[in-house]
């Protein structure tokens, strides 16, 4: 091979890393109608993603991606914590099994060990506390025994790990795990030069307090700013503030240089009814504003760590519909399951925002007031439909007399009928104790009342 011919496939090389953004995206599969890993790798890579961070080491996935320049994030699951903890050959075999074997072709930068772990609040929750961050050392030390070295270890936590958020000079990490878990993590990310991964998302505090919080601010629409009290720092937007209430808390303890990752962020394109804000005029503005301001050169930062780059993941690839809880946890992707984009979107942050075309009016930014049904979603299989109806029928304090023959929601006879009217009697009942309109997917919420003159469907009132 000529020198003309090297230099030309270095460039070649060079202009394709070039491309690819700093950004990146986190890639669940919990769907049954997602496509293959070929395609989906195939669809990051010409999204010109950065990154991407996967939720188990899946062996087709990452041989995938050893034909990418993609960084790669790996997440042990929580239930293999307690083991790895516990004994050194467990992660030493973890290690060998799931990274050793790519470790060569396929850029492995961060090692997650389990996810969120600290807001699981139950006796097998405690548990995992205890074993988080000698796990996190026991999987260090078997990197080291490969002479692995380039891969930085951590565990993405939720913002419910602080006790004060509000103002972010106020920081402080929660009394029940600050001294037994946070403390010993800090110091084994700082004796790493590791990060604190941070899953933030500022959807949540302004949906649950959209009076008092300023959507624009959320948003990064720059036009809202507050000053912090306490360090007098001023901030222009939601996300800020979050990220410097860690920074803050993190110095109050010492450890004030580590820096951040954050591990998800994003915003739902869409939702259940009563769930404001979710739709993909906001989803697309939230993820477009928040890739320049991450991309911009030199890096912004944060006010109180200006010029600090943060690497970031946007959550997520797909809406997966398997997700259980409410509406907004299917929604948050960027991709339809076909490829097509839910909203237009550069990762690299090299599109302004007068580039894209028009988003659709949202319709839902402020609280919905007034009934809501539950009824069964158009194309849902019978055969479920079925089993749904039974089991909701079977539960104590759920009676389905109403469908008995000649009783009057009797008629017409359909599963799909039969269904809705139990899906919304048993939401009505069960929802102050925590039950959705979803049934494995087979529900949705409707505004528009299914009764018929002699069949009254019952509703929640939001």
């Amino acid at each position: 091979m000529d020198f003309v011919a090297i230099v030309f496939i270095c460039l070649l090389s060079l202009s394709s890393v070039e491309a690819s953004s700093n950004i990146g995206v986190n890639y669940g599969v919990l769907g049954n109608n997602l496509p293959s890993p070929y395609r989906s790798i195939e669809l990051l890579t010409a999204m010109k993603a950065g990154r991407v961070k996967i939720y188990d080491a899946n062996p087709d996935i990452l041989r995938l991606l050893a034909t990418t320049n993609l960084k790669v994030s790996i997440m042990i699951p929580n239930h293999e914590i307690s083991g790895i903890a516990a004994n050194q050959s467990i992660a030493d075999e973890w290690v060998r099994n799931n990274i050793l074997p790519y470790y060569e072709k396929t850029l492995i930068r961060y090692l997650l060990v389990g996810n969120e772990v600290l807001s699981y609040n139950t006796e097998q929750g405690h548990r995992m506390w205890h074993d988080l961050v000698p796990a996190m050392r026991s999987i260090k030390r078997a990197l080291n025994s490969q002479n692995i070295r380039g891969i930085k270890i951590g565990t993405p936590l939720a913002m419910d790990v602080l006790q004060t958020t509000f103002p972010p000079s106020s920081g402080t990490f929660r009394s029940d795990i600050r001294d037994s878990v946070i403390l010993p993590m800090l110091k084994f990310l700082d004796e790493t030069n590791s990060f604190f991964f941070i899953d933030a998302y500022p959807y949540f505090p302004w949906s649950q307090d959209p009076k008092n919080i300023n959507l624009d601010f959320a948003l990064f629409r720059g036009n809202y700013t507050t000053q912090d009290p306490g360090s007098g720092l001023i901030y222009r937007n939601l996300l800020d503030q979050m990220l410097d209430s860690i920074i803050f808390a993190m110095s109050k303890l010492g450890y004030s240089n580590i820096k951040l990752v954050i591990s998800e962020t994003g915003w739902p394109n869409s939702g259940d009814i009563e769930e404001t804000g979710a739709n993909i005029f906001n989803a697309a503005t939230y993820n477009r504003n928040l890739i320049q301001r991450m991309t911009t050169k030199p890096p912004i930062g944060t006010p109180a760590r200006p010029g600090v780059p943060i690497p970031t993941f946007i959550f997520s690839l797909f809406d997966e519909n398997q997700k259980s809880g409410p509406g907004t946890e299917r929604h948050w992707g960027l991709l339809h399951t076909d490829g097509t984009p839910v909203y237009d979107l550069d990762l690299t942050g090299k599109k302004s925002m007068t580039e894209y075309a028009p988003l659709p009016v949202p319709k839902n930014n402020v609280p919905y007031k007034g009934k809501v049904w539950c009824v069964a979603a158009n194309g849902a299989n019978e055969m479920e439909l079925s089993a749904a109806l039974s089991y909701a029928c079977s539960v104590a304090n759920m009676t389905c007399e109403a469908l008995s023959p000649g009783n009057e929601c009797y008629e017409p006879v359909s599963v799909r009928n039969h269904a809705s009217y139990v899906f919304s009697t048993y939401w009505a009942k069960f929802k102050s104790n925590g039950a959705t309109c979803f049934f494995n997917g087979l529900a949705v919420e409707t505004t528009r009342d299914p009764s018929r003159a002699s069949c009254k469907f019952p509703s929640v009132t939001i």
